[in-house]
């Protein structure tokens, strides 16, 4: 009979019950999931939502980070119930089942383990300052604060480690950092001899087996992004079932090229790939989440050096406790504070926090970029160019008028000069070859990005102007090479 006292489950709206391993009845020393789970460093995620400002657009989408990491790390699960056959296959030396599927749920798990308050934004806001990113700062976090309760995980729920196997805790951080991008010369070169630059040092003498399995964290689908378009779809009202899960794992397998789907499962993906373009321009790219997003750009570089005292890696357990709460509690008391310049700040604060915001939209264009068409050498690939050109456009009189523009970009999949471009691969059944995906018309049709293009004012006086000078940018002949929707 199963033992069910080692087990525990938490019900999820999305996946359904998830279940994971409980302390009661495993042998002395040996450390349970439920312990990474309840750690203080997981536990933290509660307290930062998975859409960093969007909720307070989408009032039902309040669900968290932890929420995420959970629903990711039962996905890992499902991967390795599908995938594990066909990568030991191909790659022979792979470790047990049970240890393949406890890496991976650990490192679904722990994924986001690194994130500050805001998510991405304190990526680029304040980590960013340091040389970091949430990845890098988990991968730390994960070396001083996890490795001892990792190395001491010898089940999951479905199946148990060798008896000479012990989890490695530098191949969790392997798994959860992101390939750098590849350099344009020679990118196609580099992915296919496995070189491409990385930001993991030892990613040269990773296994065949562990790069595979790396693609289920940073290729076109992953545990990650599979779980928060369902989650973020659901939560925001925006669909039940974005995309078709089943027939998207079901038609996937390792081939001696890496994760590779069928053809039959192509359909499938071009649809997440869709669903998960239409979250960002109707979500996650919502012209009054962007709009708070500015503001809160503005507020934070002048908050930022009182909430925090410098890098991370050396204020770790300050960093533990910097959270989306602890920052809003912290900075709505900054209006009653003695110190002038504090104060000031807290009365701004508090109109952010009222939803009284500064900037309105004034117009916006949504430009698609093909394979081939030059995205980096538009005039919209940088900010401060793009601002100064839409004045150059305008009236003289307005010139000089306050207003921020926003250039917003999603990747709708890699092109051939990334390195996750290497990681995802098609299986033709009529020949048995494993191909590009862009051999085929339906997948190449895809967009490889495109930039929602907007300007916010002060008010809606000169919308006709602002307009007018966004027209002549993105309008035919305003931006080389490139298609405006």
């Amino acid at each position: 009979m199963r033992d069910f006292e080692s087990e525990s489950l938490s019900h999820d709206p999305i996946h359904g019950y998830i279940p994971f391993t409980s302390p009661v009845g495993l042998p002395a020393g040996e450390a349970a999931e439920r312990e990474i789970i309840d750690h203080p460093w997981l536990q933290r995620l509660r307290q930062i939502h998975q859409l960093q400002t969007a909720w307070w657009v989408f009032p039902s989408a309040e669900h968290t980070r932890f929420q995420h990491a959970l629903g990711a790390m039962h996905l890992a699960s499902r991967a390795a119930t599908g995938l594990y056959e066909s990568l030991r296959e191909v790659c022979p030396d792979v470790p047990s089942r049970g240890y393949v599927e406890s890496l991976l749920r650990m490192a679904a798990l722990l994924h986001d383990v690194g994130h500050g308050p805001f998510g991405h934004f304190f990526d680029e806001h304040f980590l960013a300052d340091y040389g970091l990113n949430h990845e890098l700062i988990g991968g730390e976090i994960i070396r001083r604060e996890f490795a001892d309760l990792l190395r001491r995980i010898r089940r999951n729920p479905n199946t148990q480690l060798e008896e000479n196997e012990t989890l490695d805790p530098e191949q969790i951080v392997f798994l959860i950092t992101r390939p750098k991008q590849t350099p344009a010369n020679g990118a196609a070169s580099a992915i296919a001899n496995g070189t491409a630059a990385d930001q993991f040092p030892a990613a040269a003498s990773a296994p065949q087996w562990l790069r595979f399995l790396r693609s289920l964290f940073s290729g076109l689908y992953t545990v990650d992004n599979m779980d928060f378009v369902l989650r973020d779809a659901y939560m925001s009202g925006y669909s039940t079932r974005a995309f078709d899960l089943e027939r998207l794992l079901r038609y996937s397998a390792f081939t001696a090229r890496g994760l590779t789907i069928h053809e039959r499962g192509l359909s499938a993906l071009v649809r997440f790939i869709s669903v998960r373009a239409e979250l960002f321009r109707a979500i996650y790219f919502h012209r009054t989440v962007r709009a708070i997003d500015l503001g809160l750009q503005e507020l934070f570089c002048d908050s930022k050096h009182h909430l925090f005292p410098g890098d991370p890696r050396e204020h770790l357990d300050e960093y533990q406790h910097l959270t989306e709460w602890s920052l809003l509690m912290q900075v709505s008391r900054w209006a009653e504070s003695d110190e002038p310049a504090l104060r000031d700040l807290g009365h701004r604060w508090r109109d952010f926090l009222g939803r009284r915001l500064r900037w309105t939209m004034a117009c916006e264009r949504t430009v698609f970029f093909a394979p081939g068409e030059a995205e980096r050498s538009s005039v919209l690939s940088n900010p401060a160019t793009f601002e100064a050109a839409i004045r150059s456009e305008l009236p003289p009189a307005l010139r000089d008028l306050p207003l921020r523009v926003d250039t917003a970009r999603h990747v709708h999949r890699p092109g051939a000069q990334t390195a996750a471009a290497g990681q995802n691969f098609l299986l033709d059944p009529t020949t048995g070859e494993i191909r590009s995906l862009d051999d085929r018309e339906l997948f190449r049709r895809i967009a490889i990005s495109f930039r929602v293009c907007r300007v916010y004012a002060l008010d809606h006086r000169h919308n006709v102007e602002l307009s007018a000078a966004l027209d002549q940018l993105t309008g035919a002949g305003g931006i080389d090479d490139v298609t405006n929707m």
